[in-house]
């Protein structure tokens, strides 16, 4: 345990092992016995305490032990003495399991149990667990009971915190006191405690405490783990905001009713295409909410006078989420005639928008723009008919803006609203600077949890100074300091691929001439029929994960292939995607698809050479939520589907991603499920489909 290496058993000691498990075994199956038939005679609790204290793990034993404790109480509810004299017996005989192993959670929590009893010296506790946390300091059951008595003492939390401090500086090492340590420190701020307010006052304390630790002994991890938690307090923001929307604020939204228009008046980044006149409205907070309904948000305009349907973009069917979508009807438009009509939104001017920590939106916020209307001056085209996308260099030039579009062509949403007041923002910004002079040295020595440090603090100085500067300064060095890491600390490389991949996307979206330098006119759309030539080509960057997704809500043509994502948690919230290349990454199953159901204008998907059906077992699964949980929102019948070379069955993933998409071209070639029977089974499940691994399908 803990790096330990472990030594070969004796052949003395593994028979006196076999021995001691028969005796458990033995001890165990008498014990079951007795509970089973209810018997708490003292030969039976004696058996029972004889047990628990051989084996201090064994659940059973501790719920029989309750069983008996209620037992002798019940005899003996008339005397306080005898009460006292059970309690205390039972005390002493979890002490002495606690010996045998004090980081036993069934003893901790049977304490627990005969405290709750009453009629105990409580005092008696606290010096039980300084011995046992001198055995062993970082032993958190410990320190949770602690927390458990100290309450029932209603010792202050200020008491408590001296007690960490003492303990941590007897030992830097102590992580338990360190997490205990900021768990009392949180409370004490959000309740603005005497001596625990401004916030600024008792960081900057903090952080000269924690670097005595730091520098003492570099190697320990315990302070710096509190490090990053400190530094997390400077940066994060308590209470829900509003961080981007679509379209975005002030901004002016071409609505086409035909997929393509030959009117170069307007930038194609501002157009939009709709058959039905319905343009999705999009907003982005900087965490899960819930509560976005026609109450907390009001629409100003002269059509739309009835309420709208709300709706939070997840994969399952919970109703706090970071990314919330309505959609507006606009009215038809008269041949050969444009309309323009203004809406303003207002987000929180009545509470109910709750962060999921139970915070309220308490910053009312205003969002203004305009959709032009372009009238219906042909027959709609069919979904993507005429020739399909290729995603092939050659079909790409970078874009040139038109020289009647305005300078800043590219919508990166101006909707930044800074929760720092001004002189807080300015003391955190400084108190970094400080810190990222301090730990460059210890960067130097090839320190890894310092060189991590170092790229946060650097990410951070640059977070909280890009509402003024928009870029991002330290960009380069952060993302050097990751890929020295990578190496560094090949166990740990796929975090830092990940955290290189979301710094790396912050620096592309951070102003408009990086993003630039990304879009590309695909020149063959106009016999396509999609209704926006601009790609944002994110395509060979070694990207192991999305983020930036807020500055990304306008792109309806998005390249990601060539890279490494594993994931596309997020793009669920990119509503206008059309066209979408996640060709040569690693995606390992159909699961990973999940966010795709969600994307209601996608047309056009790549998702050859990756690693689909590869894995015998999606750990994904287990990893984090899935899309296939059982709180996923099914409206299929299996029996819908027939198909006689794949089996529905052995395929339901597959009909959960594709059946509610419309498709009209799809690729899956380079993959372990990309069979023909497979093929079969999707040409039933997407009957728009049109093209197939390059293939005519009608």
């Amino acid at each position: 345990m803990h790096g330990r290496p472990r030594k070969a058993a004796k052949p003395e000691d593994e028979a006196a092992s076999a021995a001691h498990a028969q005796e458990l075994r033995a001890l165990q199956s008498q014990l079951l016995s007795n509970h089973h038939n209810k018997i708490y005679t003292d030969e039976a609790q004696q058996l029972s305490a004889k047990l628990v204290q051989q084996n201090p793990e064994s659940y059973t034993a501790w719920n029989y032990r309750k069983l008996v404790v209620q037992h002798n109480l019940a005899q003996s509810e008339s005397d306080p003495d005898s009460l006292k004299s059970i309690l205390d017996q039972e005390l002493g005989l979890v002490e002495s399991a606690l010996k045998q192993n004090f980081k036993s959670y069934g003893a901790w929590h049977h304490r627990k149990w005969v405290l709750s009893k009453g009629h105990s010296v409580l005092d008696r506790e606290l010096k039980l667990l300084k011995r046992f946390q001198q055995l062993d300091p970082r032993n958190f059951n410990a320190w949770n009971y602690r927390r458990f008595v100290a309450a029932l003492l209603n010792r202050s939390e200020e008491e408590e915190l001296d007690y960490t401090r003492e303990m941590i500086e007897h030992n830097f090492s102590n992580y338990s006191a360190w997490h205990n340590r900021s768990v009392l420190l949180c409370n004490l701020m959000k309740k603005k405690s005497q001596g625990f307010f401004p916030k600024e006052k008792v960081l900057n304390d903090e952080y000269e405490h924690v670097h005595d630790a730091i520098f003492t002994d570099p190697d320990d991890q315990s302070g710096w783990f509190y490090y990053l938690w400190l530094l997390d307090q400077m940066v994060k923001t308590d209470a829900p905001l509003l961080v981007a929307s679509w379209p975005a604020h002030e901004s002016d939204v071409i609505l086409l009713r035909n997929r393509r228009s030959d009117d170069s008046s307007f930038s194609p980044f501002d157009s939009f295409h709709s058959d039905s006149g319905t343009v999705p409205l999009i907003l982005y907070f900087n965490q899960a909410v819930e509560g976005v309904n026609s109450s907390t948000i009001t629409i100003e305009s002269l059509f739309c006078t009835k309420d709208l349907n709300w709706k939070p973009l997840l994969q399952n069917n919970s109703q706090l989420s970071q990314v919330w979508v309505t959609h507006i009807k606009f009215p038809d438009v008269k041949p050969h005639s444009s309309e323009a009509y203004e809406l303003k939104i207002s987000v929180g001017q009545s509470q109910g928008i709750i962060s999921a920590s139970g915070i309220h939106y308490s910053h009312p916020t205003q969002l203004a723009f305009k959709v032009c209307l372009r009238p219906i001056e042909t027959e709609p085209a069919t979904k993507q008919g005429g020739q399909r996308i290729l995603w092939r260099d050659e079909n790409f030039h970078m874009y040139q803006p038109q020289s009647q579009e305005p300078d800043e062509v590219v919508p990166i949403d101006q909707l930044i609203i800074n929760d720092h007041e001004p002189t807080a923002s300015n003391w955190c910004a400084e108190t970094i600077a400080n810190e990222i002079a301090l730990f460059r040295e210890l960067s130097e020595l090839n320190c890894k949890i310092g060189k991590l440090t170092l790229a946060r603090l650097l990410t951070a100085h640059d977070v909280i100074l890009s509402p003024r500067t928009s870029k991002m300064a330290h960009s380069e060095e952060v993302l050097e300091l990751y890929t020295d890491l990578i190496k560094l600390d090949p166990l740990h490389s796929q975090y830092y691929k990940d955290e290189h991949s979301l710094v790396l996307l912050q620096k592309v979206t951070s102003n408009r001439e990086s993003l630039l330098n990304h879009c590309f006119s695909y020149k063959n759309l106009a016999s396509s029929s999609i209704g926006n030539d601009i790609c944002l080509r994110l395509s060979k960057l070694s990207l192991s994960r999305m983020g930036s997704i807020e500055k990304l809500l306008w792109v309806q043509m998005l390249d990601l292939s060539h890279n490494e994502l594993r994931s596309i948690e997020g793009l669920e919230a990119m509503q206008l995607v059309s066209c979408l290349n996640l060709s040569n990454n690693r995606l390992g199953s159909l699961t990973a698809l999940g966010p795709l159901r969600l994307l209601k204008s996608l047309e056009v998907l790549d998702i050859s050479y990756n690693e689909i059906g590869s894995h015998t077992i999606d750990t994904t699964r287990y990893l984090c939520s899935t899309p296939l949980s059982h709180t996923e929102e099914t409206s299929w019948n299996g029996e819908e589907i027939v198909t006689g070379g794949a089996s529905v069955k052995d395929n339901w993933e597959a009909v959960l991603i594709f059946k509610s998409m419309s498709l009209t071209q799809l690729a899956i070639v380079g993959n372990a499920i990309s069979g023909e029977n497979f093929k079969s089974l999707l040409v039933k499940l997407v009957p728009t489909l049109e093209w197939l691994d390059g293939d005519k399908l009608h």
